[in-house]
C-alpha cells in the first residue's frame, strides 16, 4: 500500500509545486526556499539533531514552551524545527531565532525524505498533534531514529478518514514509539486506527502551557490607553474567509448601541490583509490598517491587524475575543490565548478541532458559544453591559487555563528517555 501511495505522491509532485508557485501569487513567502521541500539545504550538514515538527503557527506556539524547556535541560544539544507553511516559519523565527535550525518540512517521498535524514540525522523525531507521513515514519523506523507523536489529538472525522486505509496508516503507526495524546478519547481514536494500547499515552495538551511574557500583556495595554483610549474593543481573531462578512454586518446595529465600539479584526492568513480591508471599506467603514501607524481617532471603524507574531499582545488590548475558524468548517482556533490573557471569550459552532477544551471551558464559565450572528450580538451586548458578567468570564477564563497545565513537563520527561539513553 505504501509503494502505491508513493507512486501517486510522485505523480502529484508536479502539481504540489505548481500549487505552491500559485499561492506564491498572494504569499511571495511560499515561493521561497522551496528546495527545502525537496531535501536540498544550503547550510552544513548536522548530526544528532532534536528534531520538531510544528504544521503552522498553532502548532508552533504549543512547542515552544516545550523546545524552551529542553533546551534548559540539554544545554549542549542541537534542536531542529520544521514547519510546513510560512506563517509557521515566521514564528519559529522570531521566537526561536538562532538557537534552533529551522527548514521546511520534506515532502515525503522516500529518495527526499533520505536526504533530510541524511543531512540533519535527527537523534529523535517529535511530531505535533496527528501528521503521519507513511515514508517519513517508515525511513525513521529503518534508521532507528525514535519517534513521537506529542500532545496529539484525533477527532472523529479523521479517525473515520483513517480506518478507510489501514493497509497504509497501520504499518506507518507501527514505526511511532509513543503517541501522547491530549484526551482519553484522543488515545481511543489512535487505538482505533491501528495504535496498540501500549503506544498511547493521556499526558494532557501542552497548548495549557502557553507563555505569556509580561512585557506582551504591557504592550497590548500600552495600545488600548495610547492608540484605543476610550473604546470599547472587540477583537475577531484568526478569522477566515466567510467570518468577516458575518461579523462585519453586525457592527452598524451594536454600533448604534455601543457608540465607543471598536472591531480590530486579525484575519488567519497573511494573504488576506487587503482583502478584509477592502471588505470592511465596501462596507462603508472606517479602517486603518496597523502597519500604518496612524492614530485611531473616534470616527475609526475597523482596525485590521496586518502583522505577524502579535496576536497574544492584540487580546491584551481588547475587551472582548471572538476565536475565529468556528463560524465556518474549520473547526476553531486556539482559545486558550485570550482566556490566559483574561479577556472574555466567544467561540462559533465549529469547534471539532478544540472540541473538549471548548466542551470545558463552556461548562466552566470561562467562555460562550454563539451558533449564529444573532446569537454574538446578543453576547457582545450582554458583555458590553454587564461589568461583572464580563469580569466573571475573564476570571473563570485565567482559572480554567491555571489547572490544566503541567502537561509540557510530563511531556519533556517522556522525550528524555530517548535523549538520555
Amino acid at each position: 500500500m505504501r509503494q502505491l501511495y508513493t507512486l501517486i505522491f510522485s505523480a502529484l509532485t508536479p502539481l504540489i509545486l505548481l500549487r505552491l508557485y500559485w499561492r506564491g501569487i498572494k504569499a511571495p513567502l511560499y515561493r521561497q526556499r522551496w528546495q527545502e521541500r525537496l531535501g536540498f539545504y544550503r547550510t552544513a550538514p548536522s548530526q544528532n539533531v532534536v528534531w520538531f515538527h510544528a504544521v503552522s503557527v498553532g502548532e508552533a506556539e504549543a512547542a515552544f514552551p516545550l523546545i524552551k524547556l529542553m533546551q534548559s535541560q540539554h544545554p549542549t544539544q542541537r534542536f531542529l524545527v520544521t514547519t510546513t507553511t510560512p506563517t509557521g516559519s515566521a514564528r519559529v523565527q522570531a521566537v526561536l531565532a538562532d538557537s534552533v535550525e529551522h527548514v521546511y518540512l520534506p515532502y515525503d517521498l522516500p529518495v527526499i525524505v533520505a536526504r533530510f535524514l541524511r543531512h540533519f540525522q535527527p537523534k529523535i523525531a517529535v511530531i505535533m498533534e496527528k501528521e503521519v507521513w507513511p515514508n517519513l515514519f517508515a525511513a525513521c523506523a529503518a534508521e532507528q531514529i525514535p519517534l513521537y507523536v506529542i500532545n496529539a489529538r484525533l477527532s472523529a472525522k479523521s479517525a473515520k478518514a483513517y480506518k478507510k486505509i489501514p493497509a497504509l496508516i497501520k504499518p506507518a503507526l507501527a514505526c511511532i514509539q509513543q503517541i501522547a495524546t491530549q484526551t482519553e478519547d484522543d488515545q481511543q481514536r489512535f487505538i482505533d486506527i491501528g495504535a496498540s494500547a501500549q503506544q498511547v499515552a493521556v499526558l494532557g495538551n501542552i497548548k495549557f502551557d502557553l507563555s505569556i511574557e509580561q512585557a506582551t500583556i504591557d504592550a497590548g495595554l500600552a495600545l488600548k490607553q495610547n492608540n484605543f483610549a476610550g473604546r470599547f474593543v472587540w477583537i475577531i481573531a484568526s478569522t477566515h474567509q466567510g467570518e468577516e462578512e458575518i461579523l462585519l454586518a453586525l457592527y452598524p446595529a451594536l454600533k448604534a448601541q455601543i457608540k465607543n465600539l471598536l472591531l480590530v479584526i486579525a484575519p488567519r492568513h497573511p494573504e488576506r490583509f487587503e482583502a478584509v480591508k477592502k471588505l470592511a471599506e465596501k462596507q462603508g467603514l472606517s479602517v486603518v490598517m496597523r502597519s500604518e501607524n496612524c492614530l485611531v481617532d473616534d470616527g475609526c471603524d475597523v482596525y485590521v491587524a496586518d502583522s505577524i507574531g502579535e496576536l497574544k499582545m492584540l487580546y491584551a488590548a481588547a475587551d472582548l475575543a471572538f476565536v475565529g475558524g468556528s463560524l465556518v468548517a474549520v473547526g476553531g482556533h486556539n482559545v486558550l490565548e485570550p482566556a490566559a490573557v483574561g479577556v472574555p471569550v466567544l467561540f462559533g459552532p465549529q469547534m471539532f478541532n478544540f472540541q473538549e477544551i471548548a466542551e470545558q471551558m463552556l461548562k466552566a464559565g470561562a467562555a460562550e458559544q454563539c451558533d449564529d450572528d444573532l446569537a454574538i450580538a446578543k453576547a457582545v451586548l450582554h458583555i458590553h453591559e454587564e461589568l461583572s458578567f464580563r469580569q466573571s468570564l475573564s476570571s473563570n477564563a485565567k482559572r480554567f487555563v491555571e489547572q490544566n497545565q503541567g502537561a509540557t513537563a510530563r511531556v519533556a520527561a517522556l522525550l528524555a528517555q530517548s535523549l538520555d539513553a
